[in-house]
């Protein structure tokens, strides 16, 4: 670990594996490793996600397989956020949904005894409304966001949906008519809607009819009763002043061993400046990139001087307190506001809370526990050391700039890389933006508060045309929740050889895009910053006595898109579309070329 090879890996060889400086983490973390929460623990990101588990079963259901179940993996780097918080409430939206599914079951269990040929039209009819509401899209739990655009379908489905609900509703009140006729005569209903119906319920006396009509109706209370626990923990445990409290917090105080065991692994891994990464996505939890660029420029000595050795470590220094002046206003004194002078302190820029920080990726390759990464203060000094001057395949230092805005939920996170060798300088400049937590998360406070004011009519309402689906969803979710224990408990993970993340919780609860406004704000952000790199770089150049012309030239170009063209000798140019470009050289060497553009 401590050697100096360009091909550095936590597990090369087995003498480099890194000595265990630090104590591996027993099967159960004492109480303080367990608590060390994230200073992101209580923000709005955090809080979204917390609830994105309660009202997206798929959502939940990834986050507990990526960070429960596959206890092997290392923790994406959570910005903004509380990974662990995050999947203390997946587990308890999980136990939450454990016993009202076996309610629902059991349910299902006694219709099948009691209700005879009426259990087959009910079984019919839930399995049309399920896939009708499958085929429409969306989250499937038990509150909806209906903004346009919510379940992002096509029409197709969304017609198939519609035709599905219609055979299901049809059915369904083909069954609810047969049992009420003959539950209060005696006799089966032969005519109207009993055509309908298949013959199934055909040969079912009285009380299967009466069982028919008291099952479903206890589904439906069931049903209802579970919305309305969900919206009280939405609306109490989830609602912002509640959720500051972290100590208060329900989910946190579960003692499971495995729990507790992976909480503290999390809360060790995930804001540490080491990051183990996974070779498909290096820079996974920083989003998607944005305008990734690299310069290389020749080190050229200033005519007449003689320059200094110039190395990685020093280009860094330079730029480090060129970036940390973005937290300062550029106003000094007051400033005059509808007449009242302001302090100039009081800037509100989201630039004032730039984080900046050095970070070393590194490989789980060769490791035979997440314990033993070198989280340690002198541990990561060392690599870091270590990683500034090489140019290295595996192992990477970077500069991180990170700034996070809109209460965490749009971060921007410029990773800057630089290095030279064989007298040359290259710079890496590589920008990820995390764009906002999905609207469905977003618009749980809107949810929970309609559903609390709304009266006992409409939830009734509500109740009776959501059980179908609800009660043929249980049953999914009875062998989901037994695929989820048996990989847990069969699969082996937690002696497992380490590997990197795979999916981040953050990225996971993003939406696809952004307002105008949060875009604006992030082309700030990066022009920003990507003016104060280049300017330290520029800096230390000049400083050194080495030449700056061609550096400027290039990254003025390169940053903005464009490509620098350092001759233009015996070359043709074409601008615009649909070019056809030759070039012609004379008997004397000049050349000449046109384009049709």
């Amino acid at each position: 670990m401590a050697n100096t090879r360009d091909d550095h890996s936590l597990g090369d060889h087995s003498s480099h594996l890194p000595q265990p400086r630090p104590e591996p983490l027993p099967g159960v973390p004492p109480s303080r490793a367990a608590d060390d929460a994230s200073p992101y623990a209580t923000s709005e990101a955090t809080r979204l996600l917390c609830a994105g588990a309660y009202l997206d079963d798929d959502f939940r259901d990834t986050v507990l397989d990526e960070l429960y179940v596959h206890e092997e993996r290392a923790v994406a780097p959570s910005l903004g956020i509380d990974a662990a918080r995050v999947l203390a409430h997946a587990l308890r939206a999980r136990r939450l949904e454990a016993c009202w599914t076996a309610l629902l079951v059991s349910l299902w269990v006694l219709d099948f005894l009691l209700a005879q040929g009426f259990f087959y039209l009910f079984l019919l009819s839930c399995a049309l409304l399920l896939l009708a509401a499958w085929a429409r899209g969306g989250a499937m739990g038990p509150f909806r966001a209906d903004y346009p655009g919510a379940d992002g379908v096509t029409v197709t489905r969304r017609r198939a949906a519609a035709v599905l609900r219609v055979l299901g509703c049809l059915i369904l009140l083909s069954y609810a008519v047969s049992a009420l006729t003959q539950a209060f005569t005696g006799e089966p209903a032969t005519s109207g809607l009993q055509s309908f119906a298949p013959a199934l319920a055909t040969g079912s006396d009285t009380s299967a009819a009466w069982f028919a009509l008291v099952v479903p109706a206890m589904m439906a209370t069931a049903v209802a009763l579970h919305r309305e626990h969900v919206a009280r923990v939405l609306a109490t445990d989830l609602e912002p002043e509640t959720f500051a409290d972290l100590a208060g917090d329900p989910a946190e105080r579960f003692e499971g061993g495995r729990f507790r065991r992976v909480r503290a692994l999390i809360r060790r891994e995930q804001h540490s400046p080491v990051i183990l990464y996974h070779d498909r996505h290096p820079f996974l939890g920083a989003g998607a990139a944005h305008d990734t660029w690299t310069l290389a420029v020749e080190l050229r000595p200033r005519e007449g001087g003689d320059p200094a050795p110039l190395d990685n470590r020093v280009i860094l220094e330079r730029i480090r307190p060129l970036v940390e002046k973005l937290r300062t206003s550029s106003t000094q004194g007051t400033a005059s506001v509808q007449g009242a002078a302001r302090p100039s302190a009081a800037s509100r820029d989201r630039l004032r809370g730039l984080e900046l920080d050095e970070c070393v990726f590194l490989k789980v390759t060769g490791l035979r526990s997440r314990s033993f990464v070198p989280y340690g203060e002198a541990d990561f000094a060392r690599e870091r050391a270590e990683a500034v001057e090489e140019g290295g395949e595996v192992r990477r230092h970077f500069l991180r700039i990170r700034v996070g805005a809109w209460r965490e939920e749009v971060v921007t996170t410029v990773f800057v890389r630089v290095h030279t060798q064989g007298g040359m300088l290259m710079l890496e400049f590589a920008p990820h933006v995390l764009r906002p937590i999905r609207p469905d998360f977003r618009a749980v406070d809107r949810l929970s508060d309609s559903h609390r004011r709304g009266g006992l009519p409409g939830k009734a309402v509500w109740a009776l045309g959501r059980t179908p689906t609800a009660a043929g969803q249980a049953v999914i979710h009875a062998f989901r929740s037994a695929a989820f224990v048996w990989r847990m408990y069969a699969g082996g993970y937690e002696a497992a050889i380490p590997d990197g993340p795979w999916i981040s919780v953050r990225e996971l609860g993003s939406d696809a895009g952004a307002s105008l406004f949060q875009e604006m704000d992030v082309s700030r952000y990066l022009k920003s910053v990507e003016d104060r790199v280049a300017n330290g770089v520029r800096r230390a150049l000049d400083e050194a006595g080495w030449e700056t012309g061609e550096f400027e030239q290039k990254v003025i170009n390169v940053s903005g898109g464009g490509v620098f063209i350092e001759s233009a000798a015996n070359s043709a140019f074409g601008f615009g579309d649909h070019n056809t470009i030759s070039n012609t050289t004379g008997t004397n060497g000049a050349g000449g070329g046109h384009g049709d553009g």
